[in-house]
């Protein structure tokens, strides 16, 4: 009769059946016994960690750092998605770090727990110009994050100051042909006002100059008084000016016109090669974050997205919400990435 090894357990198959073990296996059935209890019991922690995990957060206050100083479109969006946030999940505060093209905020985010408790408000500039325009972020905004929710979109918009005789994007790229080096475009250096002149110039085959500010505030003003032709900019400070008919915009950087300027061409309906300039804005946290956590941060967002109050909001801001899910956002953020990396190549910019 063939000798049975006792010292090899029998498959798990065996002891869910029930099948009887070879007599004189006492102490192997119960060695083994004891491994797989041990085994289903680990797997029945661990089934309901997720879920678990999500009804304990938060266990303190949420932190969400954002790369722009108080103030402005940028810090209102975030105090409107943080209130959201502090009656939907638990206390949020808002953590500005402005400064170095939000490399700051960047580095403080990714140096934080992966716990969902600190979170970056993230934007075009963050987390698809920046990589590519500063030799110092040293970060790759795909593998650094993980994207939590989308929060809103708008286009950029191409308009004209008083002294620009042209009435349209043609009367424009004419007169700059037969005036190379004339004109000239507000361009904060690295900036997406910036980028978006030189895409410009590129597609359009003419020679405007950019002019460096270090705040588009001034750029306005200096717009408004002659010193400035042509600024690219997104809605939220060119609509007052536009309605009031201080300056003229001719051109829409987007697929589709923009709804509250419907008699503005886009720049495919203008003759030119379609291209696409948009500031959006999102939440991320760093890797590693728990996917429960992410999911229900997502929820929590999305809901406030559809409030009448941050609709509102966003519509002053030329702004329209961007509703989707983390997947969708990581998705979007890749390929503005490379988008972005393509755009500071051609114009050959670098901030440090």
């Amino acid at each position: 009769m063939p000798q049975t090894d006792k010292s090899v357990p029998p498959p798990l198959s065996m002891l869910a059946s029930g099948t009887t073990l070879v007599p004189g296996a006492a102490m192997t059935r119960a060695r083994t016994t004891r491994g797989v209890c041990s085994a289903l019991a680990a797997l029945a922690l661990a089934l309901p960690a997720a879920p678990a995990l999500a009804q304990s957060y938060p266990s303190r206050i949420i932190k969400m750092i954002v790369p722009f100083a108080p103030g402005g479109q940028p810090d209102t969006m975030a105090r409107l998605i943080g209130g959201h946030l502090n009656t939907s999940i638990g206390t949020t505060i808002i953590d500005n770090r402005p400064g170095a093209n939000g490399l700051f905020a960047v580095r403080a985010a990714t140096a934080a727990e992966a716990d969902g408790h600190t979170l970056l408000y993230g934007s075009v500039t963050t987390l698809a110009i920046l990589p590519a325009l500063s030799r110092s972020a040293d970060f790759d905004p795909v593998k650094a994050f993980v994207p939590v929710a989308s929060m809103s979109t708008s286009p950029f918009l191409m308009a004209v100051g008083p002294s620009v005789p042209a009435r349209t994007l043609a009367e424009l790229i004419a007169y700059a042909k037969a005036h190379p080096g004339k004109l000239n475009f507000a361009a904060p250096t690295g900036g997406p006002p910036h980028l978006a002149g030189e895409m410009f110039k590129a597609a359009a085959g003419i020679d405007i100059v950019p002019v460096a500010y270090r705040a588009m505030n001034q750029a306005f003003t200096d717009l408004l008084g002659g010193q400035m032709d042509i600024i690219f900019d997104a809605p939220a400070l060119l609509l007052p000016l536009i309605r009031d008919g201080k300056v003229r915009a001719l051109v829409a950087m987007s697929t589709k016109r923009f709804p509250d300027l419907p008699d503005v061409p886009t720049m495919a309906e203008s003759g030119l090669p379609e291209r696409t300039m948009t500031v959006w804005n999102g939440v991320v946290a760093p890797a590693g974050t728990p996917d429960a956590v992410v999911t229900r941060l997502n929820t929590a967002i999305n809901d406030g997205l559809r409030t009448s109050e941050i609709k509102a909001t966003l519509a002053k801001f030329g702004s329209e919400p961007l509703v989707g899910s983390p997947q969708e956002f990581g998705t979007f953020i890749a390929a503005e990435a490379v988008k972005w990396a393509e755009i500071v190549k051609l114009a050959g910019v670098k901030v440090d």
